[in-house]
């Protein structure tokens, strides 16, 4: 059975380019491509797609937004961030959004061709460059928001890094992409947060560190 897909991109030329790529791949087949995310929208109602792969900035509904009205909408189905854009602040809207994953369109047709497969697998699509700027947007905070942490915690340095995710809403899965860590590491790192905090739970862990910030 072939993974189906949607594109969403405003550039028509880019939009068909990638189609040709992507239909090179035998289990992959184009069902639809949209203009904005506002048609990224109705077209994932339509047709029902495995993924979709959705550029950021386009008029009348932006990526973002499409993202999040489509994962509201179809929670099975797996949205691609497919962009020129590596802004930190894009990547992280997109990731908190539901996205499987971000890439730029740089990318080579083999490597797009395994992220489509991997998306709909399951995985989450972090390249090394994407990585990178999301453990740094999660590193700019202020030292006074890390000290709350270690002073009411005891958390270790790598311990305040991932807490300060857990607070973004990141899964389990986006923070071991982003710290390269494996997913067994990473699930003892947030283990050990639930420990030091007294909770039993994300949620609970999540809003006690937040009153500690807010504080």
């Amino acid at each position: 059975m072939k993974i189906t897909v949607i594109l969403a991109d405003d550039q028509a030329i880019l939009a068909d380019g990638v189609k040709s790529v992507l239909e090179s791949c035998p289990d992959i087949t184009v069902t639809g491509i949209a203009k904005d995310g506002a048609e990224a929208v109705r077209l994932t109602d339509e047709l029902s797609p495995d993924v979709v792969l959705m550029d950021i900035r386009m008029p009348n509904m932006n990526g973002v937004i499409a993202t999040r009205e489509i994962k509201r909408r179809h929670p099975d189905v797996k949205v691609l961030v497919l962009t020129t854009f590596d802004d930190s602040d894009y990547i992280l809207s997109a990731i908190n959004n539901g996205a499987s994953g971000y890439l730029l369109k740089d990318t080579s047709a083999a490597t797009l061709i395994d992220a489509i497969k991997n998306a709909y697998a399951g995985d989450t699509i972090l390249p090394a460059k994407i990585a990178r700027r999301i453990a740094d947007a999660a590193r700019m905070v202020s030292s006074d928001r890390e000290i709350k942490l270690k002073r009411a915690y005891g958390f270790s340095d790598r311990e305040v890094e991932i807490a300060l995710m857990l607070c973004e809403g990141f899964t389990n899965k986006q923070i071991a992409a982003a710290l390269k860590l494996s997913d067994g590491t990473s699930r003892n790192y947030i283990s050990s947060i639930y420990e030091k905090t007294g909770c039993d739970s994300r949620a609970l862990a999540v809003e006690k560190m937040k009153g500690t910030l807010e504080r």
